[in-house]
């Protein structure tokens, strides 16, 4: 398929620079079949059975977007270079992968300071990332990041505004549990404690699923043949209880619905051709395009998604082609908010 196939037009005031206030005040398109309707993410029980599944993924944020300086003594004296720096995860080696810039800026063995706590040494380089291994670890780390850091808010959030006080909030679930996300599962900032006081009155069971959500979530797709893309890794985990309480769903005839595109990444990648789904953890790197075989998920709840992306192709496979443009016409022309902080869909292909 050709990456032309998942573009659309999308007028520049429809992506949302902040959430709706409360959160589960945001619109939420249904697709069900052929129907589409005009919803209220508060409304989401109404919309499912009793019985029904929602399986959430518990990662955390980190606040890994970091300002600093480093110091060069040369034969003209001393100089220092602004570096800012975007964690993207943690190395075997102890050390962190990072994105800095600008990258010439920095020696392999210097020291970047980014707050009187924080500081973390050049260690080398590869694919364009720097190994920063910092002067902190465990619990004086976290302390230190949560200082000294933002919250890497998606580029095209990023271009508009800085990150602020209030995305400490607003960019984190309120289950989130597990630290190690670069970019929150934006579906479920949907969710607030009225809304899951609601979903539990109406009998709706909750399972959590691990992924932490990587920078690559954000990269373009640059081949026009979309088989040719190379999809970013992300580690992730299904416990025993969440992969029982999937095929117990699946048992009494209800439906396993993921909430986000990155808990149904995973738990398809768990899943076996058969339908059944077992403890998992790893690293996924699966890619679903128009003509992938479901074998889990039986609805999804997400955001809308940016043009040429390969969430766009999820939603595309898990919907239909035709049917999710059918979906995108009617939210563009219903004045939909799009993308990290914009409104909400429930993806039902029956």
């Amino acid at each position: 398929m050709r990456l032309s196939e998942f573009d659309f037009d999308l007028p520049e005031d429809r992506i949302a620079v902040r959430p709706a206030r409360p959160r589960s005040s945001a619109r939420m398109l249904v697709a069900r079949g052929d129907r589409i309707d005009d919803a209220v993410v508060r409304d989401l029980p109404d919309w499912l059975s009793p019985g029904d599944l929602l399986v959430l993924n518990d990662t955390k944020v980190i606040p890994a977007r970091l300002s600093g300086h480093r110091t060069r003594q040369g034969a003209e004296g001393e100089t220092t270079a602004r570096i800012e720096a975007t964690l993207l995860e943690p190395r075997a080696d102890g050390t962190w992968s990072a994105l800095l810039k600008p990258l010439k800026k920095v020696r392999d063995g210097e020291v970047v300071v980014f707050s009187d706590q924080l500081s973390a040494t050049v260690e080398g380089r590869s694919d364009g990332t720097a190994h920063l291994r910092f002067n902190l670890a465990g619990d004086d780390f976290d302390a230190a990041l949560a200082d000294a850091g933002a919250m890497p808010l998606p580029p095209y959030i990023a271009a508009k505004r800085p990150a602020d006080a209030q995305d400490h909030e607003d960019y984190q679930t309120i289950w989130a549990a597990r630290s190690g996300a670069v970019a929150a599962p934006t579906a479920s900032l949907h969710f607030d404690p009225p809304l899951m006081e609601r979903l539990a009155a109406r009998g709706i069971e909750i399972a959590h699923v691990t992924l932490h959500v990587g920078a690559g979530t954000f990269l373009p797709v640059k081949v026009d043949d979309v088989s040719e893309h190379k999809m970013h890794a992300e580690w992730g985990e299904v416990s025993q209880a969440a992969a029982d309480a999937m095929m117990a769903a699946r048992a009494r005839g209800n439906r396993v619905i993921p909430v986000g595109t990155t808990a149904l990444r995973l738990i398809e990648t768990a899943a076996t051709a058969r339908g059944q789904i077992a403890a998992w953890s790893g690293d996924t790197d699966i890619f679903i395009t128009p003509g992938f075989a479901f074998r889990m998920a039986d609805a999804l709840m997400t955001n809308f998604h940016l043009p040429k992306s390969t969430l766009m192709m999820l939603v595309s496979a898990f919907l239909g082609v035709e049917r999710i443009r059918r979906v995108y016409d009617h939210a563009i022309g219903n004045d939909y908010r799009f993308f990290s902080y914009g409104d909400a869909s429930l993806l039902i292909p029956e």
